[in-house]
């Protein structure tokens, strides 16, 4: 039998961050994986020939080489990565668009306040006190975690349509909550977006993940593959080791699992603890189309755009098996790169409903994939480009693609709606990290797997 310092369940990016910053202190570590590809909700996958990304429409939380105190900063700080490395292309602009408004922002924030007075002029007293309380919130030790963002904006605004414009990107990017996002998270998502702003790795999100697996590896750790976790073993209260899917035993001081809060109890044999509440549900369908032209030449230059076909926006999930009157267009021809894509891609996605998607099979799912890609398209392309004509492959995930490849019940992008900012569980020496540990997006992974192993694992050092 094994014994491990620590045992980190993913091989996700808070697996992998986690790692790393253990092994740099020696700790015997090793991530296990239940799949063939590392990443998580941030990876890849080859089809038709062509390598596309999951996850990654964006890398928030941009911040330029020598910035110093910022999230992505202190990510390359702490794993000792140089900011070169991630070779990172900013994006030229996004847009937030609902039927009567269109907002852009940048890297530079400036862009955005300039949009906003433009579109809101008498909005504009509340929106700088927004800014100044953003800057000056401690977001990531927050006093009260049950505070909706929705309530908060109506402290700032009487314009509805500002409000909603506002929790829209929000929502889409961060929000495992129907129709609101915590405060906390919508501030650092507020931060990540218009302070900072949007980036992209050349290459995708897969030369990132192997700057992260290969860093892991030279300094000692252990990457199992194809090694998934049946059960997390424990004892009067205490975490011992876990149960491998072939039986096999490894005992660890200490488990960190990115395998999202029920999922993890569930594992420990503890669900019956899990109140409703804390059950996922909003997910998504993507399809990504590959066309035999830039967007850019079709008047399509925006990174990522938001869209609402009402004044009003519903984020839940859905009736049906998509919600088309919402979601996010993303093209990744429309970052900085030394080498630009070989082909164009827009990838568009909307709120789904994993169970009625759960309830196809054979062809009746492949013909609801090709009839609901189809119906996005008859809202999308009002705020972008149609990429119809112009196409030449594309391929549609669901939320049981979700559901298979990441473990998160019903297909869940965001888990829990019930964080658990120190990583608690009720099992001593068991901790969580990830997205059920509450931060957001690639960058927020990463710091998630540094500060969970930073807090339980080496506060003793």
């Amino acid at each position: 039998m094994s014994h491990y310092d620590t045992i980190l369940i993913g091989a996700g990016m808070s697996g992998l961050a986690a790692g790393i910053r253990l092994a740099q202190f020696d700790q015997r570590v090793v991530v296990l994986e239940r799949h063939y590809l590392w990443g998580g909700l941030n990876s890849f996958y080859k089809r038709g020939g062509r390598r596309f990304d999951v996850g990654l429409h964006a890398l928030t939380n941009y911040a330029p080489k020598g910035a110093k105190g910022l999230p992505l900063s202190r990510m390359l700080r702490q794993l000792r990565i140089r900011h070169e490395d991630l070779r990172l292309g900013e994006q030229r602009f996004s847009e937030i668009a609902f039927p009567d408004l269109r907002l852009k922002f940048s890297n530079d924030f400036a862009l955005f306040e300039s949009e906003v007075h433009a579109a809101f002029p008498s909005q504009m007293d509340g929106f700088a006190r927004l800014v100044a309380d953003v800057r000056a919130a401690d977001a990531f030790t927050p006093d009260d975690t049950s505070r909706g963002a929705r309530a908060e904006l109506a402290r700032y605004f009487d314009d509805p349509l500002l409000i909603e414009a506002l929790m829209l990107p929000m929502c889409y990017y961060g929000s495992a909550r129907a129709d609101d996002i915590d405060w906390y998270q919508f501030v650092i998502l507020f931060r990540s977006f218009f302070f900072e702003g949007f980036a992209r790795p050349e290459g995708g999100i897969q030369p990132m993940l192997d700057l992260l697996r290969r860093r892991y590896l030279d300094l000692g750790g252990e990457l199992r593959m194809q090694c998934g976790v049946q059960e997390i073993l424990h004892a009067n209260g205490r975490v011992s080791g876990v149960r491998l899917d072939d039986g096999a035993e490894l005992t660890a001081d200490r488990v960190l699992s990115s395998a999202g809060y029920v999922e993890t109890m569930r594992l420990a044999g503890l669900e019956d603890r899990v109140r409703d509440d804390e059950r996922g549900s909003m997910s998504f369908t993507e399809t990504i189309f590959v066309m035999d032209t830039e967007p850019a030449r079709h008047g399509h230059e925006a990174a990522v755009i938001f869209f609402n076909d009402a004044p009003d926006f519903r984020y839940r999930a859905p009736d049906d098996l998509i919600d088309a009157r919402s979601g996010v267009i993303c093209s990744p021809n429309n970052y900085a790169a030394e080498a630009p894509l070989p082909e164009g891609i827009l990838r568009y996605t909307n709120l789904a409903n994993h169970d009625r998607w759960n309830a196809l099979a054979g062809d009746d799912y492949d013909r609801a994939k090709r009839e609901q890609a189809d119906a996005a398209l008859a809202v999308a392309t009002r705020y972008g480009m149609d990429p119809r004509p112009h196409e030449v492959f594309r391929d549609s995930f669901s939320p049981t693609t979700v559901r298979r490849f990441t473990g998160h019940d019903r297909g869940a992008v965001y888990g829990s709606p019930k964080k658990r900012l120190d990583g608690a569980t009720d099992v001593d020496g068991l901790h969580l990290m990830g997205t059920d540990q509450g931060m957001l997006g690639v960058i927020g992974a990463i710091l998630s797997g540094i500060s969970m192993a930073n807090r339980h694992a080496l506060v003793a050092r």
